[in-house]
């Protein structure tokens, strides 16, 4: 049992004023996730079985008529829903009793947690950022559903129960330079970016936003030669503040490569319209109950989340790869 208990208060006291801040951290590190808080795509959800995006697949009845003519009013079934699961994830923060001891006083017990939350932070950002470009299987198949399965490279794969080999309506569009047999360059990348920008977009509905890891925003980059305009994201139609980026037609186009950096090769044109981060109204980044270990003198807080990335539309959705 831990040396002193009155200390849980102290400890989680402090992980709960800093929760917020933690979920900041996690949104500010990945510009998909700044994004989609800055469109106010990060929907707080109070519980359910699963989360359920609804989507309209289907054109309605509409017809043309003259005088008495016939209209056709027959029902037409237009709508269907995805469902994605809740996953989950927890970063801890520990202290064993000699450590209690040795930082005896409240004021010192959060002098050795600052380190420890600030470590966390971190974790939890960079494993959600990793997680953001993955495919859902890390972890067991634990881990949330990111960009390699939401725009697939072969998009005839399931998501949200519902499968793009059956219904093309659920396909995302792919570039695939491979395929083409086309190598990629600063010489070929624009007319890749043209098809991309001009096969996922329905009338003002357009991609806003275009990921590229250091390869490809380099390809881009160099295209621009003097022409080339660069500017750090801000504002309310930024990916964030603190990500470089271009611009293509009324996209930004963003590097969130760089060091360790997480995004594949290759560019996601992403329409953050239709593209969420569900988060449970009880696991947003916040500090659960005290876990006392039974055979150790020490004691583990941890930092929760639960949710999943979303869609409501995959069609309007794209990516360039190599």
């Amino acid at each position: 049992m831990a040396a002193n208990a009155s200390w849980n208060d102290v400890v989680t006291t402090t992980l709960k004023h800093r929760s917020k801040e933690i979920s900041d951290n996690v949104s500010d590190n990945n510009a998909v996730l700044k994004r989609l808080k800055a469109r106010g795509k990060h929907k707080i959800i109070p519980g359910g079985e699963t989360l359920v995006e609804e989507l309209s697949y289907a054109e309605g009845r509409f017809t043309w008529y003259t005088g008495y003519g016939t209209i056709d009013v027959s029902p037409k079934e237009v709508f269907s829903a995805a469902e994605y699961d809740w996953k989950q994830a927890a970063a801890a923060v520990s202290m064993s009793g000699l450590e209690e001891l040795k930082n005896d006083g409240p004021e010192r017990v959060i002098g050795l947690l600052d380190g420890r939350i600030e470590n966390a932070k971190t974790t939890m950002a960079n494993k959600m950022s990793e997680a953001i470009y993955g495919d859902g299987t890390g972890d067991g198949g634990q881990q949330l559903g990111g960009l390699e399965l939401l725009v697939a490279g072969t998009p005839t794969n399931t998501v949200g129960g519902i499968s793009g080999n059956t219904w093309s309506f659920w396909q995302n569009y792919v570039y695939d330079f491979s395929a083409l047999a086309i190598t990629p360059s600063k010489t070929t990348i624009q007319a890749a970016m043209n098809q991309l920008w001009m096969n996922t977009r329905r009338g003002m509905d357009m991609i806003d936003l275009i990921i590229a890891d250091n390869t490809y925003f380099d390809y881009y980059w160099q295209s621009l030669q003097a022409i080339q305009r660069v500017s750090t994201m801000s504002g309310d139609g930024a990916a964030g503040a603190g990500f470089t980026s271009l611009k293509f037609m009324n996209a930004d186009v963003v590097l969130d490569g760089g060091y360790g950096g997480n995004a594949p090769a290759g560019m996601f044109g992403l329409n953050t319209k239709h593209l969420y981060l569900c988060t449970h109204t009880k696991r947003n980044f916040v500090p659960l109950d005290r876990r006392t270990t039974v055979n150790q003198d020490a004691f583990v807080e941890l930092i929760a989340w639960a949710g999943n990335m979303t869609m409501s539309n995959r069609f309007l959705q794209g990516r360039i790869q190599p």
